[in-house]
């Protein structure tokens, strides 16, 4: 599993050169209600065993939640389930909001 900071994927999504990553937001309903990255695809963690056939494992995955625990553990079950370009937003939705775009809500 990779490990990405927000600046870093901020970076990436602007980089047209580069494969853009599914952006998996493992987070409940109503904390994607409250604040996402846009195009981001809400799987809440509890569903992904029930929804894995939804995803591609050849496309590069970015898991996101709030402050990057849940993710971390998403990541970890999707590369058991043989995703090979698994990466974890560390921080999370918060380190989103704080460190590259202030206008996203923080809760």
């Amino acid at each position: 599993m990779h490990h990405l900071t927000a600046p870093e994927l901020h970076a990436w999504l602007a980089d047209a050169s580069r494969p853009a990553p599914l952006l998996l937001d493992v987070r409940e309903p109503w904390e994607f209600e409250t604040c996402h990255l846009a195009g981001a695809v809400p799987m809440p963690m509890r569903s992904i065993p029930a929804r894995l056939a939804e995803l591609d494992d050849e496309t590069p995955v970015v898991c996101i939640c709030h402050h990057g625990s849940r993710s971390m553990q998403v990541a970890h079950f999707l590369e058991q389930q043989g995703f090979t370009e698994v990466t974890n937003l560390t921080g999370g939705m918060h380190a989103w909001a704080v460190q590259v775009d202030p206008a996203v809500p923080t809760y």
